[in-house]
């Protein structure tokens, strides 16, 4: 019966009830909430039945609020187990209360947009994730603040583009429900491509990554690190599944290839701890968009796997490069080294988070890389079309390599370290080595994964390897052969790079966009604003003395003869004005936990409504 009850909660609401409870109670017992609700998200993604569980009508208009299917199910279980040790550390971390509940508000709306079973609900909680997460950004105050009104804007442009793209399909299709073709073919594609590919990093559109994510509180980076982008990722597969064949998909399949070199190489180039992780969610990202775009069952399967290992091993990585900042208080990775001594589980954290990004074997990078790698390859399953997007993803693996082989010298094992620090705290231990066992098991344990992941079920995979063939299998010696390769000519290529590549300061050339739209903005504002002014003070002028000529006729005609001293003919008039008396209304919220309350309000009310 228990079971039954939680197979049918609305994952989201729980979530944010949660947020609430985190504002008015206690700190230690908000925070257990708030991992208890995530902990319950858990529970419902692993026993709710395959089906709609909320279906109905939103002003007149069909929509299913909560659908389960494997895919949903998958996402379901990584960022509900990911908010648990997310929590965790924030606790640990000294996180504020508000900025966890804005943080919640924000998972649930990632949970609500995973679990939707229509583009009308998915639209309302894609929407509110760009609010929530922009809320959590601006929380910390200072340099923040500005790159949360750049990461606000782009999301908002992204999602009017998905909007206009859900309201075409609409037109075309009749319904918001899914069906197995994703979004409608022609504009509706065309405009879901250009809007979600804001959310998932696309070259150009990218920018806010690496300019938002390393500014805010260390326990806010693990938030944002992995809710947008990888719900993000999840939906452009709702919008283009497995036989949608859309005539979009090999341009997708190949802007996640570039993406997965182009956030490589600019990751190598970072000082940043944190930007350089920013930039390698966009270079991860381009290896799950690739498969998207590829779109064959293995494809698909490699997918959603690589976006579940994704949700894992990025969070820790940014756990533990937080945890040397909260103890170290430097950003710079080349103001570090030898902390391995210092902060030994901090060290093994982060090595288990390295070794699975990279795809090291046993770890579970190296598992959903692998079915990238063989769905791309035309020597195996790919098609002839995708043969330069195999390369690609490979200089993509070699960049990888290298950033994590820099970022892991510098800070933990380059010279001696001069910093008496402590370790990690408690929660900080727990959160990173739950995430880290997690990597490991599902390396190890393979065959898990392989269950976990859609359109893998039924489905007879083979592989070619010298001496025979075999069934999908991630330990066959083409495999093994694939990963040492890649390792070796990485950690030649990194002995060789290393000194010149610390001299290396080079800015990213996209990053051109914020200087430019600021100088096209501010003049287009002036030039709009002073047009506006002069013709408000022409026709002002004219209105003002056309009134005096009417009130003063016979002064008008002696002014026009030039028999009236000018200050006798000044007809402004106008007064200037004190504005009133002051307000005595006093606002004693401020203006983020307004939006946290007015948000729970409209969707507690939307929900009524449904």
């Amino acid at each position: 019966m228990a079971l039954d009850v939680l197979s049918m909660a609305y994952p989201p609401l729980l979530v944010f009830a949660a947020a609430v409870l985190v504002l008015v109670l206690p700190r230690i017992a908000g925070f257990a909430v708030g991992a208890l609700s995530l902990a319950a998200v858990l529970a419902v993604s692993l026993v709710a039945p395959e089906g709609q569980h909320l279906a109905g009508t939103f002003l007149g208009f069909e929509v299913v609020p909560f659908y389960v299917d494997d895919f949903s199910r998958m996402v379901g279980l990584g960022l509900g187990f990911l908010g648990v040790c997310s929590v965790i550390y924030a606790y640990s971390s000294e996180a504020s209360k508000t900025l966890v509940a804005f943080a919640l508000v924000y998972v649930a709306s990632s949970i609500g947009a995973a679990f939707a079973g229509d583009w009308l609900v998915l639209l309302f909680m894609w929407e509110l994730m760009a609010v929530t997460s922009t809320l959590v950004v601006w929380h910390y105050g200072g340099e923040a603040v500005r790159a949360g009104f750049r990461y606000a804007l782009f999301h908002g442009t992204g999602g009017v583009l998905v909007m206009m793209a859900v309201a075409v399909h609409y037109i075309q299709a009749g319904t918001f429900v899914y069906d197995a073709g994703g979004i409608a073919d022609g504009v509706p594609a065309l405009l879901a491509v250009l809007g979600m590919g804001v959310n998932v990093a696309f070259i150009g559109v990218h920018t806010w990554l690496p300019d938002t994510y390393p500014r805010p509180h260390i326990a806010a980076s693990v938030f944002l690190s992995v809710y947008t982008t990888k719900t993000s990722a999840f939906v452009l597969y709702r919008a283009f599944p497995v036989g949608s064949e859309s005539d979009l998909s090999i341009y997708v399949a190949y802007m996640g290839g570039l993406m997965a070199v182009y956030g490589a190489t600019f990751a190598l180039l970072q000082h940043d701890m944190r930007a350089l992780l920013s930039y390698h969610i966009q270079a991860q990202l381009g290896y799950i968009v690739a498969a998207i775009g590829i779109g064959s069952n293995l494809a698909v399967a490699g997918a959603m796997s690589h976006l579940f290992n994704n949700i894992l091993f990025k969070s820790l990585l940014f756990m533990a490069v937080g945890v040397v900042i909260y103890r170290t208080g430097k950003e710079d990775l080349y103001d570090l080294g030898g902390l391995w001594r210092e902060m030994p589980l901090t060290a093994v954290g982060f090595g288990l988070g390295a070794l699975s990004i990279t795809a090291i074997p046993g770890f579970n990078g190296y598992v959903s890389k692998g079915m990238i790698f063989d769905a791309a390859d035309p020597g195996y399953y790919g098609q002839p079309e995708y043969q330069a997007l195999y390369w690609l993803l490979w200089l993509g693996a070699i960049g990888t390599l290298l950033s994590f082989i820099k970022l892991g010298y510098y800070v933990f094992f380059h010279g001696e370290s001069d910093l008496e620090v402590a370790d990690a705290k408690p929660g900080q231990t727990v959160a990173m080595l739950g995430l880290g066992g997690a990597c490991l098991l599902f390396g190890v344990w393979w065959q898990g994964l392989a269950d976990l992941a859609p359109t893998i079920h039924g489905s007879d995979f083979a592989f070619a390897y010298s001496g025979g063939e075999g069934h999908l299998h991630p330990y066959s010696p083409s495999h093994l052969e694939t990963a040492g390769i890649l390792t070796g000519v990485a950690a030649v290529v990194f002995v060789v790079v290393r000194k010149p590549l610390s001299k290396l300061d080079l800015g990213d050339p996209a990053m051109v966009v914020y200087p430019a739209t600021y100088s096209v903005s501010r003049w287009t504002m002036l030039a709009v604003t002073e047009t506006y002014a002069a013709v408000d003070r022409a026709v002002v002028g004219a209105v003002t003395r056309c009134y005096w000529i009417g009130n003063n006729p016979v002064l008008a005609v002696d002014a026009a003869a030039g028999r009236l001293p000018n200050w006798l003919v000044d007809v402004d008039e106008r007064q200037p004005t004190d504005g009133g008396r002051p307000s005595t209304i006093h606002l004693r919220t401020g203006i983020g936990t307004t939006v946290l309350l007015l948000t729970l309000l409209l969707t507690v009310l939307l929900w009524l409504l449904v």
